[in-house]
């Protein structure tokens, strides 16, 4: 398949998990792949992995959290692209686990606002910005179960991406008129490097509550936000994708 052939598509967290699930998918169809992330050699690693197999990618050290940044490797990848077909904003970080909001330091609740929310905010403001320009453009953002439901002993992430489903909604609504969508995944517990640090009681607790009793893996992600960013998806804006294994309830 090459659904994305002649498509420039930007992910967030591209060097590690979902980011780099997504972006190997959609390089495996054809298009080339811009990695945002913060840990330069971890994304010096993940884009030489790409070339060595054969798919086209790029990677821009890029912390979501600081508006330069974006700005700065948007407009890279404008000038040399010309446009932007697809975003993918991946991402994100947990935060504290089994701590109660009277527990939890607001500036630990400020790192996980900047990278979750701040930054997903900047990223879809760039992005649209050039997709406007050619009427076209496809935007997916990472929210969470948790976003929905809210996990207990983690404020900042439930509320966060809480926040993210709201921006899903609202910009979707914004653009529904022209050729550019935005929708949201809402995975459960997806077995990644960043549940490594989760408290391991917080950790069962989420996986007891989905009702397939396992993990969704990194290529169940890619696969669904593969078919969400491709132009077959054109009939859908401002909507979340269930991605919990009978977890979620609406």
């Amino acid at each position: 398949m090459k659904r994305f052939e002649d498509q420039v598509a930007v992910i967030t967290g591209g060097a590690d998990g979902l980011g780099k699930a997504i972006a190997s998918r959609i390089a495996s169809e054809g298009g080339h792949v811009i990695l945002f992330d913060r840990n330069a050699a971890l994304l010096e690693n993940t884009v030489r992995e790409f070339e060595k197999t054969g798919l086209a990618a790029t990677g821009y050290v890029v912390n979501v959290s600081r508006e330069e940044d974006i700005k700065t490797a948007m407009q890279k990848v404008e000038a040399m692209h010309g446009k932007l077909d697809i975003m993918v904003n991946a991402a994100g970080i947990v935060g504290p686990t089994s701590t109660k909001i009277t527990d939890y330091a607001v500036e630990d609740y400020d790192q996980i606002y900047g990278i979750n929310l701040r930054g997903t905010f900047l990223m879809t403001k760039y992005a649209v910005q050039i997709m406007e320009k050619h009427n076209y453009g496809r935007i997916v953002l990472i929210a969470s179960i948790a976003g929905k439901e809210g996990n207990p002993g983690m404020v900042g992430y439930s509320s966060t991406k809480a926040g993210v489903i709201g921006l899903v909604k609202g910009v979707g609504k914004e653009y529904a008129q022209t050729g550019i969508t935005v929708n949201g995944v809402a995975p459960a517990v997806i077995r990644t490097a960043m549940n490594e640090n989760t408290d391991p009681a917080q950790l069962a607790y989420m996986t007891a509550k989905i009702p397939m009793n396992r993990l969704g893996t990194v290529e169940e992600v890619a696969s669904l936000t593969s078919w969400i960013v491709s132009k077959e998806a054109s009939f859908t804006t401002g909507f979340i994708f269930d991605l919990s294994g009978g977890r979620a309830t609406y």
